[in-house]
C-alpha cells in the first residue's frame, strides 16, 4: 500500500510548481502559531525571517525539514533535537552567479557613474577596466563557486580556486584556504562565497584587504560577517579598492551607514538568489524530496542529521 505524507508549506507559492497526488496532503504553516497537525513529514520554512522560526518545530514530529536557503549559518542552535534538516542546494546557484558577474560588471564598467550621468543628461565617454583577462580568485568553491567560474570563463578571464582544502579536478588544482593570503596580491578580482562558520568570521579583514593590490575589487556573496565592516569601510573609503555586496554586517543597513556613500562600492540588499528562477527550482528540488519520501528512499541535501 503506497504510504501517504503531509507537507507543509509557508504559503500558497509553492503550490503550483508540486504534482497533485492521492497521497500527499499539503498544507500551510508559517511555523508560527499551533502546528496543523503533531505529526508533519516534510516541512518548509519561511524563507526570509532567519533560524530563530524553526523554534516553532518544538513538539512537532517531523521526517524532514527543507530549507529554501542554501545556507544553514545558525540553524543548528534554534532547531530542536530530532529533526533531519536539508539545505536547498540546486536551487540558488545559478541566480546567485548571475548576480556576481553582474556587480563585477557593473563595477568594472563604472555602472553607477555612468547611470548617475544619465539621470544628469551628461555624456561623458571615458575607458572603463574590462573583464576579460583580469586574474579573478575564487574564495568558497562549492557549488555557487563553481556556477561563478563556469560564466567567468568565456569572458577569457583567468580563474583561480580556494576551498577548504586543497584538491585537483578536470580544471586543475583547487587550493586549500591556508594559501589565501600568498595568492591574494596577485588576482584583480577577489569573490567570497564561503558558508559563515566560526572558522570564516571575519575572513575578510584588515590583513586580508591590506594583501589585495591597489584597485582589486572585492565582490561578497556569501554572509555579512565573512567581512569585517569597519575594515571594509576603512579600505574602500581610502580609495584603495572598490567592493562590490550582496551581504552586510549589519543587515539590512542602516540608512546612516558610511558604507552607502563610499565611491566604489556597490551595495545590493542580499538578493542574489532571489529571482525568477527560484520558485520553479525549489519546488523541484521539493518534489523530488516528496518523490523520495514516498519511495521510502532517504532524502538529498541533508545537512544536520536530528
Amino acid at each position: 500500500m503506497p504510504r501517504k505524507i503531509t507537507v507543509s508549506l509557508p504559503d500558497a507559492t509553492l503550490r503550483d510548481y508540486l504534482t497533485p497526488d492521492p497521497d500527499v496532503t499539503v498544507l500551510e504553516w508559517d511555523l508560527s502559531g499551533e502546528p496543523p497537525m503533531p505529526r508533519l513529514d516534510i516541512v518548509v520554512p519561511p524563507y526570509m525571517g532567519g533560524p530563530a522560526v524553526l523554534r516553532g518545530l518544538e513538539g512537532v514530529e517531523t521526517g524532514l525539514v527543507q530549507s529554501q536557503s542554501i545556507g544553514y549559518d545558525g540553524v543548528a542552535e534554534f532547531l530542536p533535537n530530532g529533526h533531519v534538516f536539508a539545505n536547498a542546494a540546486s536551487v540558488h546557484e545559478t541566480s546567485t552567479a548571475e548576480l556576481t558577474l553582474a556587480l563585477i560588471l557593473a563595477s568594472q564598467r563604472e555602472f553607477p557613474r555612468i547611470l548617475k550621468n544619465q539621470r544628469e543628461r551628461r555624456w561623458e565617454g571615458r575607458p572603463t577596466a574590462s573583464l576579460a583577462d583580469q586574474r579573478v580568485l575564487i574564495v568558497g568553491y562549492g557549488g555557487v563557486g563553481k556556477a561563478i567560474e563556469d560564466r567567468l570563463l568565456p569572458f577569457e578571464t583567468m580563474v583561480t580556486r580556494v576551498a577548504s582544502r586543497a584538491r585537483t579536478d578536470d580544471r586543475g588544482p583547487i587550493h586549500g584556504i591556508d594559501a589565501l593570503h600568498a595568492l591574494l596580491p596577485e588576482h584583480d578580482i577577489v569573490i567570497v562565497g564561503v558558508p559563515l562558520s566560526d572558522s570564516t568570521r571575519h575572513l575578510i579583514d584588515d590583513a586580508f584587504l591590506s594583501a589585495m593590490p591597489d584597485g582589486a575589487l572585492l565582490v561578497n556573496i556569501a554572509r555579512g560577517p565573512v567581512a569585517d565592516t569597519d575594515a571594509l569601510v576603512k579600505h574602500t573609503s581610502a580609495g584603495r579598492i572598490r567592493a562590490a555586496v550582496d551581504v552586510t554586517d549589519p543587515e539590512p543597513l542602516p540608512a546612516d551607514h558610511p558604507l552607502w556613500e563610499i565611491p566604489g562600492v556597490i551595495i545590493t540588499p542580499h538578493v542574489g538568489g532571489a529571482s525568477a528562477a527560484m520558485r520553479p527550482r525549489m519546488g523541484k528540488l521539493l518534489q523530488r524530496q516528496i518523490d523520495l519520501m514516498l519511495a521510502g528512499e532517504p532524502p538529498v541535501n541533508v545537512v544536520l542529521n536530528g
